[in-house]
């Protein structure tokens, strides 16, 4: 499977954790999961590594839960779902459709992932940290391009492509489920 010769990620790591996460590689693990999910073309998505405070404050935000989580999405085509209390996300009267140049990447979203939770989570799920942190990337980068795992069906075909990623970035361990 061929890497997407056009994908930009900006990438950035919260100061605390600079040290410990090598950005470069962090693309690497987009580049994957975007390969694993044929995605033809230039593409763009931003990656934040950040810390549980960030990442509870932009769950409560935009998902309405107000708690830490792993891993958030936020896609430019693809509209996430809303699980908290109250009546969802504020509408967004006079929305405006962006007209980007033809040579532009298409844009693909933002992916926001806890470094403290993903280190959590890897020690309950017996894997290093930075497969768990590879696992996040690439399971928010599946998102932010229409999988989902609400149903077992579309679950089954997007833990298919996590494993083709993994695959890629020789990183064949995975959690059980």
């Amino acid at each position: 499977m061929e890497q997407p010769p056009g994908l930009v990620a900006l990438v950035s790591i919260d100061e605390p954790y600079a040290d410990e996460i090598d950005a470069g590689w962090m693309e690497g693990v987009a580049r994957a999961a975007l390969a694993a999910a044929d995605v033809p073309g230039r593409a763009e998505l931003s990656l934040l590594i950040t810390g549980d405070e960030t990442v509870r404050a932009l769950n409560a935000e935009y998902r309405g839960l107000d708690e830490t989580t792993d891993v958030l999405s936020f896609s430019s085509s693809h509209p996430g779902h809303w699980e908290g209390d109250g009546g969802g996300p504020p509408e967004q009267p006079g929305a405006v459709e962006f007209v980007l140049p033809p040579d532009a990447p298409q844009p693909l979203g933002e992916i926001i992932v806890s470094w403290p939770q993903a280190q959590r989570q890897a020690r309950e799920h017996k894997v290093s940290p930075v497969r768990e942190l590879a696992q996040l990337v690439i399971h928010g980068a599946l998102h932010l391009v229409g999988f989902d795992h609400v149903e077992p069906e579309e679950a089954a075909l997007m833990q298919a492509r996590e494993r083709e990623a993994l695959k890629l970035l020789q990183l064949t361990e995975f959690p059980p489920l």
